[in-house]
């Protein structure tokens, strides 16, 4: 028999060997992969779509659990958090961020780190007195509303102390409490009765003699006096406003008005 031969190849260390199976309908061949191991090791690998991916994403770090953000131009924390899906949207961003954002959620800068997943720490003493300036300067530029003032206050109507002075300060008194009657038929039953003497009385009548003479303006003895006084006149019947503005009252339940009395009542 022939001696048997020797089938080493010699070792080459410039080439990886590898397999590939191509298949040809029902068959499958197996072919033999060659790469060169030096080539393949110069050869900077290309981007990969992720690659490219995580280029264009916005500026993050993850730090203890979370994520923070650093704001970049043009930035608020609405189109951060839709670019982030932050669920619940710039208010939860805001909320969680308040302490390094400020009272103003517009007031956010380039650099400003925003922590995204759980709430932030209070910024430095310097970006809180960055914060303070620019929310100062805020407020300054606002226009704000003038107050409104208080409506002034309508000045108290003052009477002259006459006879023409008490009939317009009664009638006032009696429109307030529905008391009809009129100047004219005020003055004129004053006229008949007292002829405008607000101290009047009557000391000879059957009034009198039954010890309630009638007095003052408009005759009117005690008793009706009390019973047909007005409130928030006087309780003294020789007061005008009070002696007619009872009077008033009395002829209005008994003669529908003082107009309506054109004699002793």
């Amino acid at each position: 028999m022939p001696a048997k031969g020797k089938h080493r190849r010699p070792k080459s260390r410039a080439l990886s060997r590898g397999l590939v199976v191509a298949g040809t309908g029902s068959a499958a061949l197996v072919l033999p992969v060659i790469a060169t191991t030096a080539a393949s090791a110069q050869t900077a690998p290309q981007s990969t779509p992720a690659a490219k991916a995580s280029a264009a994403a916005p500026a993050l770090a993850k730090k203890a659990g979370a994520t923070t953000y650093s704001v970049v131009a043009g930035d608020s924390l609405s189109k951060i958090a839709d670019q982030l899906n932050v669920s619940g949207g710039w208010k939860k961003l805001y909320k969680d961020n308040r302490k390094v954002v400020g009272d103003d959620p517009r007031l956010i800068h380039p650099g400003l780190k925003l922590t995204i997943g759980k709430k932030a720490k209070a910024a430095p003493a310097a970006d809180r007195a960055d914060r303070a300036e620019r929310a100062d300067r805020s407020k300054r530029t606002t226009k704000l509303t003038p107050a409104k003032s208080a409506p002034a206050a309508k000045p108290k109507k003052t009477y002259s102390n006459d006879l023409d002075g008490w009939i317009k300060e009664s009638l006032d008194v009696m429109a307030k409490h529905g008391i009809p009657g009129s100047y004219d038929g005020i003055h004129r039953n004053i006229m008949r009765e007292s002829s405008g003497n607000p101290l009047a009385i009557n000391n000879w009548d059957s009034n009198a003699a039954a010890g309630t003479p009638s007095k003052g303006l408009l005759q009117v003895i005690d008793p009706t006096f009390f019973a047909y006084h007005v409130p928030g006149t006087s309780m003294d019947s020789y007061d005008p406003v009070a002696n007619i503005t009872a009077a008033c009252n009395y002829a209005a339940d008994k003669y529908g008005s003082i107009d309506n009395v054109n004699g002793a009542y």
